[in-house]
């Protein structure tokens, strides 16, 4: 994986609403993946950190565990991303 794939796992992985099957879907990595890379790519507390929250009940990481309400991977309220710059309003 290139540095910028990382990147973007980590950054999925840290958001709630993204998950692992979204992931798995994008990079090909099951959840036991994502997890080791998270666990070797952060300081130990941020691994920490988001373990607790994956496990919390508030991350909705799991497509089993997810209401049924939602039926999207991204935020209605995260803006339209383009060529790495963010949109104007």
């Amino acid at each position: 994986m290139t540095l910028v794939d990382i990147d973007r796992v980590i950054e999925m992985a840290w958001e709630d609403r993204t998950p692992f099957e979204a992931i798995a879907f994008q990079f090909g990595l099951p959840e036991k993946e994502v997890i080791a890379l998270m666990r070797r790519e952060l300081k130990r507390s941020s691994f920490n950190l988001w373990r607790k929250r994956v496990h919390s009940g508030v991350s909705q990481k799991h497509l089993e565990k997810r209401a049924e309400a939602i039926s999207r991977f991204k935020c209605t309220r995260q803006r339209a991303i383009s060529m790495n710059k963010i949109s104007k309003r």
